[in-house]
C-alpha cells in the first residue's frame, strides 16, 4: 500500500526553528487539535497533540507566521520517529500549511 495522506486542523502550541547539519531549514511545531465526531451514532470529543514537521525553504514564508496559539490546517504524510531515549511517536511531515486566522 502507498497511501499516506493526512489533513489535521488544530492550534499550535509550540513552534520551534533550526537548519539541520545538511542545511535544511525545519520548523517544528506541535499541533493541538479538539473537535467533536460521530462514531457508532454517538458523538464524542475528539483530542489529540501531534508533532508537524515543515522542511525545506518552500516554508521559510510561512514559517516566520507560525506562533503558538495559531490555527492552522496542516496536509502532509505521517511517519515513525523515535527519541534518543527509544519512544516511538507518529510524526506529521507536512506537505502544505493553511493559515486560519
Amino acid at each position: 500500500m502507498t497511501t499516506n495522506n493526512l489533513v489535521l486542523a488544530g492550534t499550535i502550541t509550540r513552534s520551534r526553528r533550526f537548519d539541520s547539519p545538511a542545511g535544511i531549514a525545519h520548523v517544528v511545531l506541535m499541533l493541538e487539535h479538539k473537535s467533536q465526531r460521530y462514531e457508532a451514532e454517538m458523538l464524542r470529543n475528539v483530542y489529540c497533540q501531534i508533532q508537524v514537521v515543515l522542511s525545506g525553504e518552500r516554508f521559510n514564508s510561512v514559517a516566520e507566521n507560525l506562533k503558538a496559539g495559531m490555527d492552522i490546517q496542516v496536509e502532509g504524510f505521517i511517519n515513525l520517529q523515535q527519541s534518543r531515549n527509544g519512544q516511538n511517536r507518529l510524526v506529521v511531515h507536512a506537505d502544505k500549511v493553511e493559515l486560519k486566522n
